[in-house]
């Protein structure tokens, strides 16, 4: 019977090595494109309501409010970020780990990588859910206005 005390381990190749030093670096690519891409999304987000405030009449009282725009592109920033985040911190520690041939660092990494997936799987979930509700609501709103006619 094998000892509950000692710890589990897995060795790692130098094949597995390559692999993982390849995955940090278009990590690390993909990460520092997502941070330009949501830089961009703010400056142009931004840039879009005071345009489209400039061409605000002041006789009009009626349309989409012009903080709503903001706050709609802050919030859509905010889910952006995590994602970005939490891959670059893999990217990072990865590479870190492969330097320094540190489990900790190795640890942290993969920590980071299921963080990761685990909001890129939730915040799936959510849209699916949302989209679902939004055909029923239409499904429904389709089928009262049919029967009004």
């Amino acid at each position: 019977m094998e000892n509950s005390q000692e710890p589990r381990k897995i060795e790692i190749e130098d094949a597995t090595l390559r692999y993982l030093n390849t995955t940090w670096k278009w990590t690390m690519f993909f990460a520092i494109i997502g941070f330009i891409f949501l830089g961009l999304m703010i400056i142009f987000g931004l840039l879009a309501g005071t345009f489209l405030s400039v061409f605000k009449s002041a006789e009009m009282g009626f349309g989409f409010p012009q903080v709503w725009l903001y706050v709609i592109i802050l919030i859509m920033a905010l889910l952006y970020f995590f994602p970005v985040f939490f891959l670059f911190r893999f990217s990072r520690h990865t590479r870190n780990a492969l330097q320094t041939l540190s489990k900790e660092e190795l640890h942290k990494a993969f920590k980071n990588l299921k963080n990761y997936f685990v909001y890129t799987g939730v915040l799936l979930i959510l849209v699916l859910a949302l989209y679902f509700v939004g055909l029923i609501i239409a499904g429904t709103s389709m089928a009262f206005l049919k029967g009004m006619g």
